[in-house]
């Protein structure tokens, strides 16, 4: 890829937008703006607001479509009511261990934008999702938030340090800036050589897989559609560490995923494999794993129906919770000083996935059957059970 330079500068901007569930409009104004600058593409949005994109010349093809999804969310904070002059009710919808909201300091936004700083002073689990209260300094910085406004982690800003990017939100917002710098490469290639890729992004995942439910339910993609779901899965060093490629992820904590097309995904990351030489300037590497530390909207499209399966990147302090192994381990001293930090991905798995994204999309067939497999042994090595 000769863009590299480009697609990283998009991971640094759209993993610094704030987003929340049902609050992901930053984000969508984003994808906008890039789509309104390339012609050849089209975004349509479905009932649920989550955003199709398409190449508006797409050829004949007996294969299915194939559809590359990420969500558009990431673990915030919700402005739900005021409390005082100074103190906030939130909501905080998605995943985070409790340790981690103890007198935390937060940044909410106003609707121009606006950073206020506030700090978490109690919080309670309950449903749909955990209340917090917080205070802002003073009444000033008050009277420019209102309700809906959202907030994040206050973990500083978004900066790589080598080969390292570390940001407020990969999950899933890298996986966003992968599929969208993966469109742009294929958009240099004849239409006929890419066939039907489309992308669909979704809503709401961190409460549950809102907006892929609501995909599924409304048909946004066709049935046969083959998807792919991109994700940023926590990463343990000795099994799944950052900087050993991205993830062809067999399964998750709900499901294992469809066998055949990710067996076929395999395949194309062992074809890049194959194509590396001591001259390559960046060698393609990947793993395989199961990641059954967390779920992924591929488990939601294959209870659905779909044939899907799931990509994804290696992630450090999984929903900015750092120093996750300790405080996991209930830890007394990392639990006394849980704190929130940026996320943090391998900016080489970043481009690698980017990579794996292309081959699939102009590479990808049906793999072989494993009963091939199992006929060819049993006809070339049979004869062992007679001799």
């Amino acid at each position: 890829m000769s863009n590299r330079p480009q697609h990283e500068q998009w991971l640094l901007d759209i993993t610094s937008i704030p987003t929340a569930a049902g609050k992901e409009q930053r984000v969508i104004r984003w994808i906008e703006r890039w789509v309104a600058d390339r012609p050849d593409l089209k975004l349509t949005t479905d009932p649920a607001g989550n955003l199709v994109i398409s190449r508006l010349a797409t050829p004949d093809s007996r294969l299915p479509p194939l559809f590359i999804t990420a969500h558009l969310d990431h673990p915030a904070f919700v402005i739900e009511r005021f409390l005082s002059p100074i103190s906030l009710q939130l909501s905080f919808r998605g995943g985070v261990n409790n340790p981690y909201f103890t007198n935390a300091p937060i940044v909410l936004f106003t609707k121009e934008d606006k950073p206020i700083r506030a700090t978490i002073t109690s919080t309670q689990a309950k449903e749909p999702w955990r209340e917090c209260t917080a205070d802002v300094a003073g009444p000033a910085d008050a009277e420019q938030l209102a309700v809906g406004d959202i907030g994040r982690w206050d973990v500083g800003d978004a900066h790589t340090d080598g080969d390292i990017i570390y940001t407020h939100a990969c999950d899933d917002l890298s996986a966003v800036a992968a599929a969208l710098s993966t469109m742009d490469e294929l958009l240099k290639l004849p239409a006929a050589d890419v066939g039907h890729v489309h992308i669909l992004f979704t809503r709401a995942e961190e409460v549950g897989f809102i907006g892929a439910i609501a995909a599924c339910r409304d048909k946004t993609m066709p049935e046969y559609a083959r998807v792919l779901a991109l994700e940023n899965s926590r990463s343990f060093p000795h099994d799944s560490p950052i900087g050993a490629g991205p993830i062809v992820r067999v399964g998750d904590r709900i499901s294992t995923f469809s066998p055949a097309l990710t067996a076929a995904c395999a395949k194309v990351a062992d074809d890049l494999v194959k194509k590396n030489t001591p001259e390559t300037p960046h060698p393609f590497k990947y793993q395989r794993k199961l990641m059954s530390g967390g779920a992924c909207e591929a488990s939601c499209f294959c209870a659905y129906g779909y044939e899907a399966t799931c990509l994804c990147l290696p992630l450090g302090n999984y929903h900015n919770m750092a120093n996750l192994e300790k405080t996991s381990a209930s830890d007394p001293e990392a639990i006394a000083n849980a704190r929130c930090g940026p996320e943090y991905v391998s900016l080489t798995d970043y481009h690698n996935l980017i990579t794996l994204l292309i081959a699939c999309a102009t590479n990808l067939t049906a793999a072989e059957s494993p009963l091939v497999l199992m006929d060819k042994l049993y006809t070339t090595r049979g004869h062992v059970l007679t001799t």
